[in-house]
C-alpha cells in the first residue's frame, strides 16, 4: 500500500509528538507515551548508523561538521534528537580530518567511541582517504553523551610489538568472546597511494578497549561473485551480532556510493572456535540487499538494538534513495528481524519507503 504525501506528513508529526511526550522506557518504570503506533521510513538523513540501548534511551552517535556528535532519544524511530558534540579533532593531528563510522560501546565501566580519521589526501579524488586509521574516545564517566577523552590511535599492522608501519584501518568494531575483548575492522593489505584498493575484514585480541596487543589476522577477503563490485572490492562496516550461542559478524560489500551496497554474513563455527583462526569463521551472503521498486537502494553499514519492552530485534541500517552513484543520498532507517532455524539473522527486505510500519514493540500505548 501507498501512503499519499499528505497523509506521511501527517504520520510524522504523530511520530514526532510521541518522540516528545515522555521516556518510553519499560527500564525505567514509566509507561510508554500514547502516540502514533506506526512510522515510516527512511527515519533521517545521514549515514553509518550505530545505536545503543542504554537504561531504556537509545543512543546513536554520528560524525558531522568535523566531529562527533552522540544523540539521545526515548524512541528508536526518532533517533537524531539531544545531540552534543563530544568530539573535535585538533587542526593538525593524524585525525583531522575525513572522520567515519564513530561506533558507540560500554566497555568495563566506561563508554567507548572507535572512528576513523586521517589526515587531507593529495590532489585528485583516487588519491584521497589514502591515511585513514582507527582511533578511539573513553568517557570520563558513564554518560555516554561525555565528556570524552582521546585515547589515541590504535595499532592495526603486522608489528604489534615494534608498532611500526600501521595499516589503513576503518570502521573498528569491538566486543567479547568468551570474555575476551577483541576488534575488528576493515583494512588494506599494505599502505597504497590510491584508495581504489581492496578492503579485508581483520581481527586481533585486545587488553583494554584502547590496546590491540596481537597482530592482525585477516578472517575474509571479498572472494564471492556477490562481493566483488565493478569499480571496488570490499568488505567494511563489520559489526557482532550474537544469537544465543551463535556469534555473527555482520559486514558491508560492494561499492557504498554505488545501488548494489549489501550486507554479508560471517559466523564463528562454534561457541568454542578460535577467533583469531580464520577457519573458525564461515561466510554467507548477502543476507540483505536494495529493494530498487520500493525506493530503497545500496543498503548497508548497520546495527542491532532491541524494541522498548527487549522482545523484538531491529536492525538499523542506511540505504541510498537514488539510483545514481553517490553518497548524499544516503538515509537511515530500521525495521524489525527474526531468525532463521539455523540461528542466522532473517532481515527480510527492505521496508518500501513511505510505507506504515508497526513501532517498535513497548514504544507506544
Amino acid at each position: 500500500m501507498r501512503v499519499p504525501p499528505s497523509a506521511r506528513v501527517a504520520l510524522l508529526l504523530l511520530i514526532a509528538a510521541c518522540s516528545n511526550s515522555g521516556t518510553g522506557s519499560t527500564d525505567t518504570g514509566v509507561n510508554p507515551p500514547v502516540c502514533a503506533t506506526s512510522f515510516v521510513n527512511p527515519i533521517g538523513n545521514g549515514a553509518d548508523p550505530w545505536v545503543v540501548r542504554s537504561e531504556g534511551r537509545y543512543y546513536s552517535v554520528e560524525s558531522r561538521d568535523n566531529g562527533i556528535f552522540v544523540y539521545r532519544s526515548d524512541t528508536l524511530t526518532n533517533l537524531q534528537k539531544n545531540g552534543v558534540k563530544v568530539w573535535s579533532p585538533t587542526s593538525s593531528g593524524w585525525n583531522e580530518s575525513d572522520i567515519w563510522a564513530p561506533e558507540l560501546h560500554f566497555i568495563d565501566g566506561r563508554w567507548y567511541i572507535y572512528y576513523a580519521a586521517g589526515r587531507p589526501g593529495p590532489p585528485g579524488l583516487d588519491a584521497a582517504f589514502t591515511d585513514q586509521r582507527a582511533g578511539v574516545l573513553e568517557s570520563t564517566g558513564t554518560d555516554p553523551q561525555g565528556p570524552y577523552v582521546d585515547k589515541g590511535m590504535l595499532y592495526t599492522g603486522d608489528d604489534v610489538v615494534g608498532q611500526t608501519d600501521n595499516v589503513w584501518a576503518i570502521d573498528l568494531t569491538a566486543a567479547r568472546i568468551n570474555g575476551q575483548l577483541y576488534a575488528v575492522w576493515s583494512g588494506w593489505e599494505q599502505n597504497r597511494t590510491t584508495h581504489v584498493t581492496p578492503q579485508h575484514l581483520y581481527i586481533a585480541r585486545m587488553s583494554n578497549p584502547w590496546t590491540i596487543v596481537t597482530s592482525r589476522v585477516k578472517i575474509s577477503s571479498p572472494e564471492e561473485q556477490w562481493e566483488i563490485g565493478p569499480q571496488l572490492n570490499l568488505q567494511e562496516g563489520p559489526g557482532f551480532l550474537v544469537n544465543g550461542t551463535n556469534t555473527f559478524i555482520v559486514y558491508s560489500t560492494r561499492e557504498s556510493f554505488l545501488p548494489d551496497y549489501r550486507l554479508g554474513l560471517l559466523r564463528l563455527t562454534s561457541p568454542t572456535a578460535d577467533p583469531l583462526d580464520p577457519s573458525s569463521w564461515t561466510k554467507s551472503g548477502p543476507v540483505f540487499t536494495g529493494a530498487p521498486n520500493d525506493g530503497v537502494y545500496g543498503v548497508g553499514h548497520a546495527s542491532f538494538t532491541l524494541s522498548p519492552d527487549g522482545a523484538e530485534n531491529w536492525i538499523v541500517y542506511h540505504a541510498k534513495s537514488l539510483n545514481a552513484p553517490g553518497w548524499d543520498d544516503r538515509k537511515v532507517r530500521t525495521q524489525k528481524f527474526t531468525w532463521n532455524a539455523d540461528g542466522t539473522p532473517n532481515f527480510g527486505r527492505p521496508t518500501p519507503t513511505g510505507t506504515p510500519v508497526l513501532v517498535p514493540s513497548g514504544q507506544c500505548r
